[in-house]
């Protein structure tokens, strides 16, 4: 089934937070709560806008939800989170963070809870040549119907009519089994006609040249 797949846009907001409150973790998943945020936040503004902001708040899981969510409603506004959301019906079902390679901070898996430092990207590229995938997020009750495959061909689709010479993500190298995995497994890139690109850690770093 092809389902429905829009560009992350401001006017598209309500939808994208009615995805991420109400069903993306609703299988009790470990990334709970998550906005897809931490990924463009600076370690100095994560420290401002989500660590400090949860003390504000009086800490707690309610006082880090409310921080997390205010830093990503600012940051959808802006046009600083950008992605895909995919829908049924007129409902977001799913949810692909993707964007400029140099507009993150930080790929792969990270433990938000321990204060990730900003990676610096060591490949000499400009803003403009690789598109970058960082997360997947899908509705419990529709994982493992291919909206998946669906976002990564409307990401090269795009990223190719933008003018990018590469598409770029991260899966985890241990995570072959585990589906839930926001990074996506190795065998969903390579079947896309992704190739890996190098190893560091437990990450790989999966790449699709697009001919232009």
């Amino acid at each position: 089934m092809e389902y429905v797949i829009k560009s992350l846009t401001p006017d598209l907001a309500e939808d994208y937070f009615d995805f991420f409150d109400n069903r993306a973790f609703s299988d009790g998943s470990p990334f709970y709560p998550c906005y897809c945020n931490a990924f463009n936040l600076s370690k100095e503004r994560m420290e401002k806008e989500l660590y400090q902001r949860a003390e504000d708040y009086g800490n707690g899981l309610e006082g880090w939800i409310r921080a997390l969510r205010e830093s990503a409603e600012r940051m959808v506004q802006a046009g600083e989170i950008k992605g895909y959301l995919a829908y049924d019906n007129g409902i977001a079902i799913g949810w692909c963070n993707s964007n400029d390679r140099m507009s993150y901070y930080r790929t792969g898996e990270f433990d938000l809870h321990t204060l990730p430092d900003d990676e610096e990207y060591t490949h000499n590229i400009a803003p403009g040549e690789v598109k970058a995938i960082v997360c997947f997020e899908i509705s419990p009750e529709y994982r493992g119907k291919g909206i998946a495959t669906q976002f990564l061909r409307r990401i090269c689709d795009d990223a190719k009519l933008e003018g990018y010479k590469y598409v770029e993500a991260y899966p985890v190298k241990d995570g072959e089994n585990i589906e839930m995995a926001f990074t996506g497994p190795l065998r969903l890139y390579e079947k896309a006609g992704f190739e890996i690109f190098e190893l560091s850690g437990n990450t790989y770093t999966v790449r699709k040249k697009l001919i232009l």
